[in-house]
């Protein structure tokens, strides 16, 4: 009899359709019966000896909340018999509701219940404790997890137990995970969580990755790229990363309409074993970039999200090093401009920070410069080494993507049908902020903001929180601009100010829409792994 390995996960939900994730113990059909007679079946398609399925429930009614089960084979396999947790649901919005948004970043995989937490309380485990005492109060329409979903490169004691059981560690790369199976592993161990489990399988999740979804800063440069091309096990880490990311995190941003039409998905599924037809998309991902698009929409009635792919899709070559390939900067601009008076909320997800603290930020366009060799070649060679060590890889690193994304914020922002707010959430700094640009020859009429949270559950070091405090004071500002000045940087097309934080621990923040209104709320889970709100703002009136 078939068995459920991992899931289920709701990934996407409309008012019509949705579509949940399961990984099962071996080739079956995969069903969800909503109680409302909705539903749907799939098929198990095949990966490096796994079997996932991805399954479209039809026939949702807007507005309503109804309760599902998975079957595997006419089995049922959810919810557990023994759960202690109310049953999953998929809920669909209704076109005139208001749309509550939480996000964050930085997830390390929580240990077992009985071991040490050397990190404090997950607050993804705190969300779902909360849903779990009431499941009818306030939830989030969507949990966006903006990167790091999985560490490749930070392993938990269990799993380097696991790791050293299956190979010899003293090896590269060590500690860290080599290949598909060991990925596995790292999924497995994050989304067994029981309370992140059932989390996942009611609240929809849209996600994106960051470099420790791989490797720690993960395309700082062209450099760095052939520096660690040339290691022996590179290749199989990245080719691993990138088709367990299109596995178990990828797929489920998509919606219905976008799998049907997606001719990967359609090859793996055609063939008892996908994993040659994933492991050839992997290796073209990372040879063409360009040929590949991770990034992705979503519209929540009047509030459409970019999630903006900010890792892979780099350009790296010094002398035209962009953030997003020239494809990818188009499709984000075609999708910001297009049908303006159609959303009233526009929400750009990046797993790194636009606005920066002002010294981080003149800092990586200091090093961006020396780095290009306009202060000679000791110069760049040292500035190479300070982008590496002290991960200036940042959109400030990028001058030129930094420059068109204030433009097109701007006028994305300006004239008719000019949404009421413009949010760009990012994570990775390990603190939460909040910061609001202001252009010197243009007024947008909506209000554009930098909401930063992170992490969700990771260690948040004494030095992280003195540099970050610190990077956003008056005297490191002006220090700041004597970087930049050394460098000859012109000066950003925008100012900004920090107009929240910064705030430090496991937390979450939350986006309330409804209609032209915006209301944040940031809520950290302390000691007792309680939420507890730490700041609450509203970004536009009622």
């Amino acid at each position: 009899m078939a068995g459920l390995r991992l899931g289920p996960l709701l990934r996407y939900a409309d008012g019509a359709c949705a579509t949940v994730w399961v990984e099962a113990s071996r080739p079956c059909a995969a069903e969800v019966r909503c109680a409302d007679g909705a539903g749907g079946t799939a098929r198990t398609f095949q990966v490096a000896g796994h079997h996932y399925a991805l399954v479209p429930v039809t026939g949702l009614t807007p507005g309503t909340s109804v309760p599902y089960e998975v079957f595997l084979d006419g089995s049922r396999v959810w919810p557990p018999a023994d759960s202690r947790f109310p049953p999953s649901v998929i809920r669909t919005p209704a076109d005139d509701q208001e749309v509550r948004v939480t996000f964050g970043s930085c997830r390390w995989a929580a240990p077992p219940a009985d071991g040490h937490d050397p990190v404090g309380p997950d607050a993804l485990d705190s969300l779902a404790v909360r849903l779990a005492a009431d499941p009818e109060g306030e939830r989030p329409d969507v949990l966006l997890l903006l990167g790091d979903q999985v560490y490749a490169d930070e392993t938990s004691a269990g799993t380097r137990r696991w790791l050293a059981a299956r190979r010899d560690l003293r090896e590269p790369p060590g500690a860290e995970v080599a290949d598909y199976e060991e990925y596995t592993r790292l999924y497995h161990e994050s989304w067994l969580d029981p309370e992140v489990r059932w989390l996942l399988s009611t609240v929809p999740s849209c996600m994106i990755f960051d470099d420790h979804d791989v490797v720690d800063d993960w395309n700082t440069s062209a450099a760095w790229l052939d520096d660690i091309r040339a290691t022996a096990w590179w290749q199989e880490r990245l080719l691993s990363g990138l088709m367990s990311y299109w596995v178990h995190q990828h797929l489920g941003n998509l919606s219905p309409a976008e799998l049907a039409a997606d001719p990967v998905y359609a090859d793996v599924r055609a063939t008892p074993d996908g994993t040659d037809v994933l492991r050839a998309f992997a290796a073209r991902a990372d040879t063409d970039p360009a040929s590949v698009r991770w990034s992705y929409r979503r519209d929540f009635g009047r509030v459409r999200l970019l999630m903006v792919d900010s890792r892979a899709a780099r350009v790296l070559e010094e002398d035209r090093r962009a953030m997003l390939v020239p494809g990818e900067a188009e499709w984000l601009r075609g999708q910001a401009l297009e049908d303006r008076g159609a959303y009233d909320h526009l929400l750009v997800g990046t797993s790194l920070p636009w606005l920066l603290p002002h010294l981080v930020h003149d800092v990586e366009a200091w090093d961006a410069v020396l780095c290009r060799g306009r202060r000679g070649a000791r110069w760049a060679g040292f500035g190479e080494w300070l982008r590496r060590r002290a991960d200036l890889e940042h959109w400030a690193a990028f001058p030129e993507s930094f420059a068109d994304l204030a433009g097109l914020l701007a006028e994305a922002g300006s004239g008719p049908g000019a949404p009421a707010t413009i949010c760009v959430l990012s994570g990775d700094v390990h603190h939460a902020y909040t910061a609001e640009p202001s252009w010197p020859a243009r007024v947008p009429e909506a209000r554009v903001l930098q909401l930063t949270c992170s992490p969700v559950h990771n260690s948040v070091p004494l030095s992280v929180r003195l540099g970050f405090r610190f990077g956003w004071s008056t005297p490191a500002r002006l220090l700041g601009r004597l970087f930049a000045r050394h460098g000859g940087c012109p000066r950003p097309p925008v100012t900004w100010r920090r107009t929240g934080g910064p705030w430090f621990g496991n937390q979450l923040m939350t986006l309330t829409l409804h209609g032209r209104s915006a209301r944040l709320r940031l809520e950290e889970a302390p000691a007792d792994g309680t939420l507890r709100t730490v700041e609450e703002s509203v970004l536009t009136p009622v």
